[in-house]
């Protein structure tokens, strides 16, 4: 078998290395065959569901950022839920947002935000598992997950849109509630299909991605070479094997083989090659870089990006939190839209901003069980019975606000949408089939989205 050498990197919770990662071949003995997915999408054009050549980028807001402070304030409510902020109008006529996002009132009319979006769970660990694999079963006191994320089942069934690069990344890494790869990860499909991690803090000024490059000594040739003397020992035992396992391990290490050996992948993650300009636009912090270097994957050819904004548990100083980060987020998500519009990619990238769930509408005292504000300033603690998502690009249409929540924004009162509506949206959006079943462990299929259903008003 072809193995790809590479320096040292970061472990998985599993204790799986990136080297190991591309060592492991058909590590998920439980995943679907070839022949199932090219079923699968047989399937799918079937039933209408046309192949796209679209993609998506996540920016995952860890810990849980309030409803109230962003994208569904409450300014009639009393002082204790509608909070610290005021609202501002945006470019389109009733879709008021938070003061603190002045650069997105400009470009509201290009994202639609879901305000009625719920799973009713507190616990950091089953929103996340809600939000990211469509269905619950996790806690805080058993955190393993048990499904593959959404971005794993979609990225195994259709693959990168170029095949010169890798089909789902995460930048600077994956991290769930702390886990890593955690719920991005591909559980009971193999760790394949776990996601690609830079690694690196893109706002570095030595920025370079962990894992693209041979170990020393082993030239590009040498690696060609090699590679050509593995398939003819190759031969004989795939002339003998039976069960497609040669033929998975094969896709891997040509993924492997292909972005090591390749050009796209090296000039996607180039970020020094980058307009001095547009790196300010979008902000230079992590965030920030982050969310260009996802626009340049996506634009030359990954299928599912996911970009870590960290820090969004204010059980206390709400102000001076979201006073730091929701400026950041502000010139991110902006920057965003406006540099996918200019390139022509509006339709073609998908834009899905969320948390695992949102804070109590109504806002602490700051003392979190002890005397008030012992810890702090004030702030808001978890809450799941009412949430945001935004969605904008790939087809969705922008302006729009979909669900409502009460007077005081603590559930839904309008069009109650659920995690399994965002992700049905986001397979319309990709052209992958949300009815698609995977083997887990015991071979029992598993359908790819167990509820609800396209966002219709989206579209």
């Amino acid at each position: 078998m072809f193995r790809v050498e590479f320096g040292k990197s970061g472990k998985y919770c599993d204790g799986l290395s990136r080297r190991h990662f591309l060592q492991v071949g058909m590590a998920g003995m439980g995943s679907a065959s070839l022949s199932q997915i090219l079923h699968a999408k047989a399937n799918a054009a079937q039933n209408g569901i046309p192949a796209k050549d679209t993609s998506v980028i996540l920016l995952w807001l860890d810990g849980g950022p309030s409803h109230l402070d962003t994208y569904d304030m409450k300014p009639e409510a009393p002082s204790e839920y509608r909070g610290i902020w005021n609202p501002i109008h945006t470019n389109v006529p009733g879709m008021d947002i938070t003061e603190l996002f002045p650069l997105q009132a400009k470009c509201a009319d290009k994202f639609s935000v879901v305000r009625s979006l719920h799973h009713n769970t507190g616990d950091h660990f089953t929103g996340g598992h809600w939000m990211l694999t469509g269905r619950g079963g996790v806690s805080g006191g058993s955190t393993p997950g048990r499904n593959p994320s959404i971005a794993s089942m979609a990225t195994k069934v259709l693959g990168p849109r170029d095949p010169g690069m890798p089909a789902y990344v995460s930048v600077p890494y994956a991290s769930s509630i702390g886990l890593r790869p955690g719920y991005f990860g591909g559980n009971f499909l193999g760790v394949q299909y776990d996601p690609f991690e830079t690694g690196s803090d893109p706002n570095n000024q030595n920025f370079q991605v962990q894992n693209l490059s041979p170990i020393n000594g082993l030239s590009l040739q040498r690696l060609k070479d090699r590679k050509d003397l593995l398939k003819t020992f190759d031969r004989l035992r795939r002339d003998v094997d039976q069960s497609g396992m040669l033929d998975s391990m094969d896709r891997l290490d040509q993924k492997a083989y292909d972005m090591v050996t390749g050009e796209k992948a090296r000039r996607a993650f180039d970020l020094k090659s980058e307009d001095e300009k547009l790196r300010d636009q979008y902000g230079r912090h992590t965030w920030g870089q982050s969310v260009l270097l996802a626009r340049r994957l996506v634009e030359a050819g990954t299928t599912f990006v996911t970009v870590h904004f960290g820090g969004w548990d204010h059980h206390w100083n709400l102000q001076s939190g979201m006073e730091s980060y929701l400026p950041r987020v502000d010139q991110a998500v902006s920057a965003l839209f406006e540099d996918l519009a200019q390139r022509g990619l509006s339709e073609k990238v998908l834009v899905v901003l969320c948390g695992e769930f949102s804070r109590t509408p109504r806002m602490n005292d700051g003392g979190n069980g002890g005397p008030p504000l012992s810890q702090g300033t004030p702030g808001r603690d978890h809450w799941g019975n009412s949430m945001f998502c935004l969605l904008g690009g790939g087809g969705v249409k922008g302006g729009r606000i979909v669900g409502a929540t009460n007077r005081l924004g603590d559930a839904p009162a309008d069009r109650p949408v659920r995690p399994g509506h965002i992700h049905h949206t986001i397979y319309r959006v990709l052209g992958m089939d949300p009815e698609m079943h995977f083997p887990d462990h015991s071979g029992r299929p598993t359908i790819a989205v167990d509820h609800g259903e396209v966002i219709s008003e989206l579209f």
